[in-house]
């Protein structure tokens, strides 16, 4: 199940759902270990944005 869990965090992480922190608690892996096998995959390691940093100038609505 382990590899499965890692397939389903790479594929996760390369769409850009997960961050690699949340991908790393996904897989088992520690952030360093999942970094050594997203580049194993081909898979570039972006830097997260903090959520903190995200602009809320303009909060979504729904209507």
């Amino acid at each position: 199940m382990h590899s499965t869990a890692l397939a389903s965090a790479i594929t996760l992480y390369r769409s850009g759902t997960l961050t690699l922190s949340q991908a790393a608690a996904r897989s088992g892996y520690s952030e360093d270990e999942l970094v050594v096998a997203l580049q194993r995959h081909g898979v570039t390691v972006r830097e997260d944005v903090p959520t903190a940093a995200v602009s809320t100038d303009s909060p979504a609505r729904a209507d």
